[in-house]
């Protein structure tokens, strides 16, 4: 089997931090709700493909879609937790994250029937200044995480953190899998592979020489997708150019895109990978 996972963040448009200006949380009920469908949407193209991935669910969206959840395990995937409120972690204090992820996992279990080991955070807000909250997640009985993305950017990333998983000693009979997000060397630097807004911003070629690289190496990879990424439909709302570019640009690429780098190769939970890579029992 190959190396490569498929991860998919079970939120909707308007849990996206750069939208957050426009969609404050107290908005959130009020919104327009196309999770479900879109979700399904990615759901479809892992049977079209025959493939398996691992969904970090939010909590906030389980409460409303239980069904959607119970769907996610019944076609054969693996539920992990995306917390419960979608808050940055470095906006949170350590028992507020306590208790989101615990919170989350709880729900999570009771509706997939499954063991939640694995975690991602909001817009992967595991960096130098949030390492605490690591102990927090094992404590909870986390047995991996895949939050943190070995680049340099403004508000996520950990540069020189390693770029295959990984197994951390975060102190006494304590430890924690990481399953880094994607990324290809170049000199000096590290460059996204694929997946998120990368996904929908990179070249393509780029992105099917990076997962085809990976494989050929036999060095672990996951894809990662956004369900509202595949819904060129969604309200569209008055952002400024930048944030135009990152959250609507090819939004009506994103199937095609995903559909092509999941035709090179067999993808796979994350647990079956770490599994494969001896890092999980």
């Amino acid at each position: 089997m190959s190396l490569l996972a498929f991860s998919v963040d079970v939120e909707d448009y308007f849990h996206a931090e750069s939208l957050r200006r426009f969609c404050p949380r107290s908005a959130w009920d009020s919104l327009e709700d196309r999770t479900v469908g879109n979700t399904r949407r990615v759901l479809d193209l892992l049977d079209e493909a025959a493939n398996r991935g691992t969904f970090f669910v939010l909590g906030w969206v389980a409460e409303r879609h239980p069904d959607l959840v119970r769907e996610i395990a019944a076609r054969g995937h693996e539920v992990a937790s995306h917390g419960f409120d979608h808050e940055l972690i470095y906006r949170q204090s350590p028992d507020a994250f306590r208790e989101d992820v615990r919170r989350a996992r709880e729900l999570l279990q009771r509706l997939s029937g499954q063991e939640v080991i694995g975690y991602r955070a909001p817009s992967y807000t595991i960096v130098e200044r949030t390492l605490w909250a690591l102990p927090i997640l094992a404590g909870e009985g986390y047995l991996y995480d895949s939050s943190i993305f070995p680049i340099r950017r403004r508000k996520y990333g950990i540069p020189n953190a390693p770029r295959q998983p990984y197994r951390m000693t975060l102190g006494a009979d304590t430890e924690l899998v990481e399953f880094p997000l994607p990324t290809v060397r170049l000199p000096g630097m590290n460059l996204p592979a694929t997946g998120g807004a990368y996904l929908r911003l990179l070249p393509l070629s780029l992105q099917e020489w990076a997962v085809r690289r990976h494989l050929q190496n036999r060095r672990a990879l996951v894809l990662n997708v956004h369900p509202w990424e595949f819904d060129p439909g969604q309200p569209r709302l008055p952002v400024g150019l930048r944030v135009r570019w990152t959250h609507y640009h090819n939004l009506d690429r994103t199937e095609s895109r995903t559909r092509k780098l999941l035709q090179i190769s067999t993808f796979q939970t994350q647990t079956d990978v770490l599994r494969e890579l001896d890092l999980l029992p």
